[in-house]
């Protein structure tokens, strides 16, 4: 399954490398994507990571990594605020990707839309800001499956 992990500055490194390594291990075809093109991204921790390539509009499988507690400068509740990859990701849930979120990553699926109304997660420390944007937050859950979109409280979930 062709899978697309898109980082962007502040996100969470285990929130993007767990499921890399992960679904790679699995057999996915996986890949570590931004938009636009970027040569380098800044994690929240400092580290500097080389992008594979650039979003496609191929993914069968988009991973949104999250990154915000507190709302830094960068990560995902900048990316929310800046409003560019919030449409970019449902567009690609139009065109049939499944999304999967995780922690705060679910902010940036909800800025497109995504989770309006729909059940889902987020980190513990952020629900309730997830709910104040309309999604129905299922507060006990690890995980939430919703058929196309799957949110996750946390890479350990």
């Amino acid at each position: 399954m062709r899978t697309e992990i898109l980082i962007y500055d502040g996100f969470e490194e285990l929130d993007a490398f767990g499921p890399y390594e992960v679904l790679g291990e699995a057999g996915f075809d996986v890949a570590l994507v931004t938009h636009p093109a970027t040569d380098r991204i800044v994690t929240a921790r400092g580290a500097i990571v080389v992008p594979h390539r650039q979003l496609s509009d191929r993914a069968e499988l988009l991973v949104v990594p999250g990154g915000w507690t507190k709302r830094p400068p960068k990560g995902s509740w900048a990316e929310v605020q800046r409003g560019v990859l919030p449409p970019v990701i449902a567009q690609r849930h139009a065109a049939g990707a499944r999304i999967a979120s995780v922690c705060t990553g679910a902010f940036l699926v909800a800025g497109g839309g995504l989770l309006e109304g729909r059940p889902a997660i987020t980190h513990w420390n952020d629900v309730d800001d997830l709910e104040a944007m309309g999604v129905r937050v299922i507060r006990d859950a690890r995980v939430v499956d919703d058929g196309d979109i799957i949110t996750a409280g946390g890479v350990t979930s």
